[in-house]
């Protein structure tokens, strides 16, 4: 909502526009508002973008307004981006997404577009005016002259569109590509042989798999040949090969397969089994090249089954997707998994490939995401999986992403490795220092990181210790982390300080046992943990005999004589007490301090 003086400037500019008798022109309104947007004037920015809005603004006739002043148009999308003042960033986001709509309808008019196509048969002149506006329309154009090319009452405009097929460019490409699905042997046919004129590699994998599968043998023939036109090279690869050379490419944002449309939201082209036709299904720009991937992906894997490589890039490029922090496209369709489901069900060496692409990239998202489904799904020896000379989870407790390396170290100690490996060491490392990790440490970045997160680390590294030294594990040294568990004892929070303690416990170490029994005395403490750290203190003196100093013995023994001690907390300490296994002098006082006489 705005403000009171917000709204007060918008009416003053209104009531300013009434007086000079006659309403601004959109123009007028977009020059004031784009000048005072630059000047700073947040309050008249404000009101000017108010009267954009409200006057029910053509958005082509905004679309030109804003591609006669490209740079006004860069400084309006670094302030929405910026957001420094939440509401001129909200109204300008709004002219932005009318800009924005004017694009889309400018490109996709359809009448406009049917009647381009209807131009290309009116002689040589028409034929490359309508080109011309057709390669404007660029990929929404396709599916009209798909359209006009399929109608047997426009025979006499086949020869037209075809020749004019190739020449609309690489913005086609996905429309053709996705149309090769059609059951017209006739269209099918041009539109290989126009993917091989236009040119571009993205066509190579969707011909190679004509050439492969196809029941035309004039098709496949076809496909070769186009194939050749591109690069004589490709027709030696499967298509398998090439679809996933083409994810990568994707997955990578590679330049040469940007859309000609630079908006917001891009197609992705799906074939329309029930219209026969291809039809376009907007998506996010976030993560267009992702899910691209994705299909690429699906598609090296239609091409061969075997084609294990995909797997892995596909559950990259799904993890990848995700991180934009947008809502899935509607082609998923209700109740479709997360990237977290695909990854678990995944096999060990998949999520191993995305793995060691994501430490290669240093994407902390798809680290995590595969790490976590590791940890979930494998064992010692599929943990340390080797994929050439490199094992991707060790090296992903160096990552420089802490979420990443504590994820890491945390999968490698739940698997309860048996042999010992390099590593051991830097596991031991990451999970000490995530148990220091607590509120104020949660500051240090921003990615993947909060303080809920920090604390949910925090517990997880303690659980993981505690199984590891309950099971007696002799190849992760935990030894190396009683600095780190002795600090954990003075941690605010409860649950730490009781995991802490109950670690140290397994600890063959006078200082270990000494910390805990410090916790169990400081009355700083509450009733929970001092009892918990008690039942600790009975578990190290059992396991490794009375280490404590005279001091503390006296300490426990005072709590245990005093009739104001609590119930249980007194019966706690005099479980820990008869561990100790003290001289009977001890014992003895005890017994006579509370004899009568």
């Amino acid at each position: 909502m705005f403000k009171g003086r917000t709204v007060r400037v918008i009416l003053a500019v209104a009531l300013f526009l009434a007086g000079t008798g006659f309403a601004q022109s959109l123009e007028d309104n977009w020059k004031d508002f784009v000048h005072y947007v630059k000047i700073g004037h947040a309050e008249l920015a404000k009101g000017y973008a108010q009267a954009i809005l409200q006057s029910n603004a053509d958005p082509v006739e905004l679309l030109a307004l804003s591609k006669a002043a490209p740079d006004d148009y860069k400084i309006l999308e670094m302030v929405y981006e910026a957001k420094r003042d939440a509401e001129v960033a909200e109204l300008v986001g709004k002219v932005l997404d009318l800009i924005e709509d004017g694009r889309h309808t400018r490109r996709a008019d359809s009448p406009i577009i049917a009647e381009e196509v209807r131009r290309l048969s009116s002689g040589d002149r028409g034929w490359l005016i309508a080109v011309k506006r057709l390669q404007d329309a660029g990929e929404y154009a396709i599916p009209f002259m798909l359209d006009a090319m399929a109608d047997d009452t426009r025979k006499d405009e086949f020869a037209a569109i075809v020749r004019a097929l190739p020449s609309i460019g690489k913005d086609a490409i996905r429309p053709l590509v996705a149309a090769l699905q059609t059951k017209n042997v006739a269209i099918k046919g041009e539109i290989i042989k126009a993917l091989g004129k236009i040119g571009y590699p993205q066509s190579q994998a969707y011909l190679r798999y004509i050439a492969e599968n196809d029941s035309s043998p004039g098709l496949r023939g076809m496909a070769v040949s186009s194939l050749a036109q591109i690069d004589p090279a490709a027709g030696r690869l499967p298509a398998a090969q090439l679809f996933y050379q083409l994810a990568e490419k994707y997955y990578y944002h590679t330049e040469s397969l940007s859309p000609q449309e630079d908006a917001k939201s891009l197609n992705i082209w799906f074939w329309d089994t029930a219209g026969q036709e291809p039809a376009p299904l907007k998506v996010d720009k976030s993560y267009f090249y992702e899910l691209m991937s994705m299909r690429c992906c699906e598609w090296a894997l239609r091409s061969d089954a075997g084609f294990g490589k995909a797997i892995g890039l596909w559950v990259a490029a799904y993890l990848k997707a995700e991180s934009a922090g947008v809502e899935m496209p509607e082609y998923f369709g209700q109740g479709h998994a997360d990237a977290l489901v695909y990854a678990t069900t995944a096999g060990v060496q998949y999520l191993h490939q995305a793995l060691a692409r994501a430490v290669r990239d240093k994407n902390a998202y798809v680290a995590l995401g595969v790490v976590e489904a590791l940890a979930t799904t494998a064992g010692e020896k599929s943990l340390l999986y080797r994929i050439g000379p490199a094992q991707p989870l060790a090296e992903a407790l160096s990552f420089e992403n802490r979420a990443v390396r504590y994820s890491a170290a945390i999968a490698i100690t739940s698997a309860g490795p048996k042999e010992k490996f390099a590593e051991s060491k830097l596991v031991v490392a990451n999970l000490a220092q995530a148990l220091g990790q607590n509120e104020e440490a949660a500051g240090e970045d921003a990615e993947l990181w909060s303080e809920a997160v920090a604390n949910t680390y925090a517990v997880r590294a303690a659980n993981v210790m505690l199984k590891l030294a309950e099971a007696r594990n002799t190849v992760i040294d935990l030894s190396l982390a009683q600095p780190f568990l002795m600090s954990a004892t003075n941690d605010k929070r409860p649950e730490i300080q009781i995991l802490a303690g109950q670690i140290l416990a397994y600890l063959d170490s006078p200082d270990a046992q000494r910390a805990i029994a410090a916790m169990a005395l400081s009355t700083r403490n509450s009733l929970e943990v001092r009892i918990a750290a008690f039942e600790s203190l009975a578990t190290s003196a059992k396991l490794n005999a009375n280490m404590l100093i005279e001091q503390m013995v006296d300490g426990i023994y005072g709590l245990i004589s005093s009739d104001r001690t609590d119930p249980d907390l007194r019966s706690a300490a005099a479980a820990a007490y008869g561990a100790l296994n003290l001289p009977s002098q001890k014992v003895k006082d005890l017994i006579l301090d509370q004899a009568k006489s």
